[in-house]
């Protein structure tokens, strides 16, 4: 392996400052934590980590033009994200007075609903490509990294961003748990369908 420890750290640093700096993913995960609790934010981060894990691979192997090419793939994706939430949003508006239990379609559609929606919102979160693809060359000499290299790399982006998210919905979820009242439920489900909302028109418009 060719990277040091400081090159590592650095990076290590900067990721980390990329999760602190709000966008998509942030409001997402609040949202879902706010409607769900952690049960229904932990698979939306897992699938954040499918793409903190391609991007950087796709900028190491150099295939930027490849993205260019499919740039009509990604602009697809990047639409059915924004429906998605704003949909979300709009049906957890809805319902706001129900309780999480009484639909849990609305608020914790399963494991798979939730790590597509995170999927989805990292592959048209212009925040992560723009880091990914271009800041990323200035950490690394991508011309000389290796296999182990790459590993690392793609595991480090992978591994910051998803304790930041956990840490964040776990911290969210302990708020939450202390909004029992009806009232306090009502108005817990619209601020979580807003943001849902507000997540899928700054995707659309992205």
């Amino acid at each position: 392996m060719t990277l040091t420890v400081g090159d590592l750290a650095l990076y290590a640093g900067a990721l980390f400052i990329l999760f602190l700096t709000p966008g998509p993913v942030w409001v997402a995960l609040l949202a879902r934590t706010l409607s769900g609790g952690v049960q229904a934010a932990w698979p939306l981060a897992m699938g954040v980590v499918v793409g903190d894990v391609l991007w950087p691979l796709l900028a190491i192997l150099g295939v930027s033009v490849l993205v260019s090419i499919y740039a009509d793939v990604l602009t697809v994706l990047r639409l059915a994200g924004a429906v998605l939430f704003i949909a979300m949003g709009l049906l957890l508006i809805r319902h706001r007075t129900a309780s999480i239990a009484e639909n849990p379609r609305l608020t914790a559609p399963g494991l798979w609903a939730g790590f597509s929606a995170g999927l989805l919102v990292i592959l048209g979160n212009p925040k992560a490509i723009l880091f990914y693809m271009g800041l990323l060359p200035t950490f690394f000499d991508l011309g000389a990294v290796t296999a182990a290299d790459i590993a690392v790399i793609c595991g480090l982006s992978a591994l910051v961003p998803l304790l930041g998210n956990l840490a964040l919905a776990v911290l969210v979820g302990r708020i939450r748990a202390l909004l029992q009242s009806p009232r306090a439920l009502a108005r817990t489900n619209l601020t979580a369908g807003i943001l849902l909302i507000g997540v899928g028109v700054f995707i659309g418009l992205s």
